[in-house]
């Protein structure tokens, strides 16, 4: 981006400081995120709260959030398992050394152990031995559309794992906790399945081309004026792969001295992108707008290493929901720090935008502050929309320069017309311009259904992570036993879940994440129940 360009993105306005609070719970500390006072009926009695109240200016709404810091003997149990885990580990390898068991994981052969090594014993370690004990949680195949239920293909393994053989058996009406489907547009039947088969008649699966090439179609042309009105913003481009959108895309916008102030939990994308770009990279605290300023000021006051010269940008990196977490960016708040800094924001849309706000268009549009504070909005069309793909919404110049500089853009193949027509349907039904009111019902069963999972879970007695409106659901597991155990008897259950442990996460904060439906319903629940109990 030029500096003309990028100078017409910034204002000025004023930010005010915010505190964290922290109390003290029965089983260590919880660490708070309100900015309202409001009722606790859904808490549990040993999670006191102490709300602090220090710029409700800046919400419209209650705005809470919580993370219950592992307990000490869950703590100290967890890294037993795992040094119990590492010592079996060494053990094992030392019998694989002298070929008493069977090694099944790739290694150097004998005549090229003077060459540079291929792979790293080492760096496998966890994989040979800890993560091959709970692989089958991974990676199951599904015969089915990945709605509210699924159909999961059964498979036995009769060597630990390492390879697995498929019975053929399928699994049938799996409930699915695990899929992004917000919205509950992943479906093979109804409007969006519809006009996609009809537009893959139209215009076939594929493209074969670039977008500057002969690969724009007019399908892709409305999609991305659509896009636009969706969010608000002058104009916006769509690409074929979310990922791309962050790790092509960051790159043409920063270079050699510019600054990324990256949240510390940001996915793979953004920090891939960050890398790729050449620019120094700076890590605050998540959803921590103390860190975020100090490294504001210093970046202001000090410049750059060495020379001290001015920044050419500053961004900010942020999602709209952590994924890992079920966090909410607390987005007001660095909205008023990127205007007093002069600096530019960057937000990762990709679970939230579909998932939140009144109308389904955010976290710009949950908190309901003006899209013309983010200057850069991304988003993905993999989860609320059933789709692929992903977008860059902001000022008309800022889109012109990223068709001419994206890799994205220039090198990437068209999105599929079929995908297209898709998200252009389920949008459309979102905006409730397909004449009926089937968005604003979904919109409506998400929030229920989200509210209705994270009370029950805590009147269960779970320790849950995340925003109260947030549809990604954390349930904290902790010990690496429970992993691969949770998982399976989830399954026997006929539920479909997702395991999640080290190193994905912290080595003592292993989780389930449950990923909420508006496709859910009660009498699943109750007909799961009754039949599984």
């Amino acid at each position: 981006m030029t500096e003309s360009s990028a100078t017409k993105l910034l204002n000025g306005d004023a930010c005010h400081r915010t505190l964290h609070g922290k109390n003290a719970s029965k089983n260590g500390y919880v660490k708070n995120h309100c900015l309202f006072q409001q009722s606790q009926k859904y808490r549990r009695a040993r999670e006191k709260r102490q709300n602090a109240t220090t710029n409700p200016s800046l919400y419209q709404k209650p705005f809470v959030e919580s993370f219950e810091e592992t307990p000490l003997l869950v703590a100290v149990l967890t890294y037993m398992g795992y040094g119990i885990l590492t010592l079996f580990g060494y053990l094992r390898d030392f019998l694989r050394h002298w070929n008493i068991e069977k090694c099944h994981v790739a290694r150097e052969r004998e005549q090229q152990k003077d060459f540079v090594p291929l792979y790293q014993d080492f760096e496998n370690f966890y994989t040979r031995n800890l993560y091959m004990r709970i692989r089958d949680n991974w990676n199951r195949p599904i015969c089915s559309v990945p709605g509210a239920k699924m159909d999961v293909v059964e498979r036995v393994t009769h060597n630990y794992n390492w390879t697995f053989e498929h019975t053929g058996t399928v699994v049938k009406d799996v409930i699915n906790m695990g899929s992004y489907n917000y919205l509950g547009f992943a479906e093979n039947t109804g409007a969006c399945a519809d006009a996609a088969v009809e537009v893959t008649h139209a215009y076939g699966a594929g493209v074969g081309s670039t977008r500057c090439e002969m690969g724009n179609l007019d399908v892709h042309e409305e999609l991305e004026l659509l896009i636009a009105r969706f969010l608000g913003v002058e104009s916006s481009m769509a690409f074929g792969m979310g990922f791309a959108t962050n790790s092509m895309n960051i790159p043409a916008l920063t270079g050699k001295g510019c600054l990324i102030l990256s949240d510390e939990l940001n996915h793979a994308s953004l920090v891939l992108g960050a890398r790729l770009s050449g620019s120094t990279i700076r890590v605050f605290k998540h959803n921590n707008m103390q860190s975020l300023e100090k490294l504001l000021r210093d970046a202001i006051v000090h410049g750059q290493p060495r020379t001290h010269r001015p920044w050419k940008k500053i961004l900010i990196v942020v999602e709209g929901i952590y994924s890992m977490e079920g966090s909410i960016v607390r987005l007001p708040e660095i909205v008023a720090l990127k205007k007093r800094y002069k600096a530019y924001l960057y937000l990762d849309e990709a679970h939230s935008i579909g998932a939140l706000g009144p109308q389904g268009r955010g976290v710009v549009n949950y908190f309901g502050l003006d899209p013309k504070d983010v200057d850069i909005m991304m988003g993905t069309f993999t989860k609320s929309f059933g789709a692929a793909g992903g977008y860059i919404g902001g000022r008309k110049e800022l889109i012109d320069y990223l068709r001419c500089h994206s890799h994205s853009a220039v090198y990437a193949t068209s999105m599929s017309p079929p995908v297209a027509q898709q998200i252009i349907t389920s949008m459309k039904i979102i905006m409730g311009e397909d004449g009926t009111s089937l968005g604003a019902d979904r919109l409506r069963q998400l929030s229920e259904n989200t509210n209705y999972f994270r009370r029950k879970l805590l009147d269960m007695g779970f320790i849950i992570y995340g925003n109260d409106d947030s549809p990604v659901v954390p349930l904290m597991l902790y010990m690496p036993a429970k992993i691969g155990a949770f998982g399976r008897e989830m399954l026997k259950r006929n539920i479909g879940t997702v395991v999640v442990g080290f190193p994905a996460t912290p080595i003592i904060e292993s989780r389930a994440r449950f990923c909420v439906s508006a496709a859910h319903t009660k009498e699943i629940e109750r007909t799961n129940h009754v039949n599984y109990g």
